[in-house]
């Protein structure tokens, strides 16, 4: 009775710290979306944007600038195209320095920030200068050109920089600034009257600022919900993936604290039914046999539970050794006969004449047939056959199994493989077990470097098929 108290208390124990840590997480996880964190996701997006743009900006200052030194000063334009040759080359390496932090799993921070808003400064003064300079060759007048480039810019910055609201500000600002200048000069230097046509193309500049700022203002909106949304989904895979772990973590330690008790009744059970300890009567023998029974299906599902926490964390052993595949299915197929049997069924196994090696850990393979030939029997009607075959195809040993079941869907294939899960879970389902026979298989399987897949038969029943490569090199994995 202590011993179960004992066993009890270590479970509620371990319970308590899972509940813990995901709390403790989920605390952190929610208090941990500081500001820090948004600036950096927005340095980290707004440079990646920045990149891809970049032959784009090329193109649309290439364009404008050989149109300025055609029509008006190529001297200048050339003057123009240096300082914007200096402020792409200055962005670009802030970009690529952001890139590689996040390629070295470190985080964009304020030094970044601040090497973006002196590139803003730089590349944004030389568009002012670029339509300064046109305006005040280009004399008093519309000033078309210049007008457009700036109402373009402002509109681009709108639609690809409003990942950083201060940043975006600024540009926009200088921009604004440059907007107005213009006309105001002209009405200035021409000491026009309120209804002279200086002042309709500054009070045009007025509605064409306002159209600017409201576009940043949708645009900044809807980065900011889709980005409200991505954190949130990051929190929440955060915190499914610390459950997860702690599930793992879990299940490993109380497989572990099973093993060892069970361990001691399937001996003291063995001993019992052996004769040693002294005769055994026929109805004591009975119970002693559905224990013994029973004490075997629960350390199998230890072991599976164990080999499936192995295989998620990557530290599935593998002694790997040549080996003949056509003997290894004939012995699994020999193993399982006895249960196959019992659900009144026949696994039938057509040897081929020729030998087929391949470098395996034949017991894992073993267990992985063994998974597949049980599931097999267990779903197949009475009076059934259960068929396997092995042969090569393209390059690979092919071992297919096929039973005479009702047919597992093809489009759940995910779900079949997926641990603890099952296809028929109901409470009137026709077989038992844990759902983790096929995923541990797959696990098996794969890191051989083989595959497993399933199809329906035209006829009745699921195919089941395990490829296997054929020129392997022997060691450990």
């Amino acid at each position: 009775m202590s011993e179960v108290s004992a066993y009890r208390s270590n479970g509620i124990r371990a319970e308590s710290r899972v509940s813990g840590q995901l709390g403790t997480l989920w605390t952190r996880l929610r208090a941990g979306q500081t500001d820090e964190d948004r600036l950096k996701r927005q340095l980290l997006d707004y440079a990646e944007v920045g990149q891809r743009l970049f032959w784009q900006r090329q193109m649309i200052f290439g364009v404008a600038l050989l149109l300025a030194g055609f029509f008006y000063s190529l001297p200048l334009a050339v003057l123009n195209l240096v300082m914007v040759a200096i402020c792409e080359t200055y962005d670009y390496r802030v970009f690529i320095s952001i890139a590689r932090a996040r390629a070295r799993g470190q985080q964009p921070g304020r030094r970044h920030y601040w090497s973006i808003v002196l590139g803003t400064i730089m590349s944004s003064g030389a568009i002012s200068f670029f339509a300064v300079w046109i305006s005040i060759l280009q004399g008093q007048g519309s000033h078309f050109m210049p007008m457009f480039f700036l109402f373009a810019a402002g509109v681009f910055a709108a639609m690809n920089n409003h990942h950083l609201l201060s940043i975006l500000a600024l540009r926009l600002g200088i921009y604004g600034v440059t907007f107005f200048a213009i006309p105001i000069r002209d009405i200035v230097l021409a000491v026009g009257g309120i209804g002279s046509d200086l002042w309709v193309q500054f009070l045009s500049s007025l509605f064409v600022a306002y159209f600017i700022i409201d576009c940043s203002r949708i645009f900044l909106a809807m980065y900011r919900t889709n980005m409200e949304r991505l954190i949130e989904l990051e929190v929440q895979n955060r915190k499914i993936e610390a459950a997860l772990a702690a599930k793992s973590a879990f299940l490993s330690t109380m497989s572990h604290e099973l093993r060892t008790p069970l361990t001691s009744i399937s001996a003291s059970l063995d001993l019992a039914l052996s004769g040693n300890l002294g005769a055994v009567d026929p109805a004591p023998r009975k119970v002693l046999e559905i224990a013994q029974r029973n004490s075997k299906t629960l350390k199998s599902l230890i072991d599976e539970v164990l080999d499936l926490q192995k295989a998620s964390a990557g530290k599935l052993t593998l002694e790997l050794h040549q080996t003949d595949l056509v003997a290894l299915v004939q012995e699994s197929v020999d193993v399982n006969q006895p249960y196959a049997g019992r659900l009144g069924c026949v696994i039938e196994f057509v040897r081929p004449e020729e030998t087929l090696t391949a470098t395996v850990d034949s017991q894992r393979i073993k267990q992985a047939l063994s998974n597949i030939l049980s599931n097999a029997a267990k779903f197949s009607p009475p009076d059934s056959n259960i068929e396997v075959s092995i042969g090569v195809h393209d390059g690979a040993a092919l071992i297919e199994v096929r039973d005479q079941g009702e047919g597992l869907d093809e489009a759940r294939k995910d779900e079949v493989f997926e641990p603890f899960t099952q296809l028929d879970s109901g409470d009137g389902r026709k077989a038992g077990g844990t759902g983790l026979g096929l995923s541990i298989t797959k696990q098996i399987v794969e890191a051989h470097g083989g595959h497993i897949d399933y199809r329906r038969s035209p006829v009745r029943g699921t195919i089941f098929s395990v490829t296997l490569p054929l020129k392997t090199e022997a060691g450990g994995v």
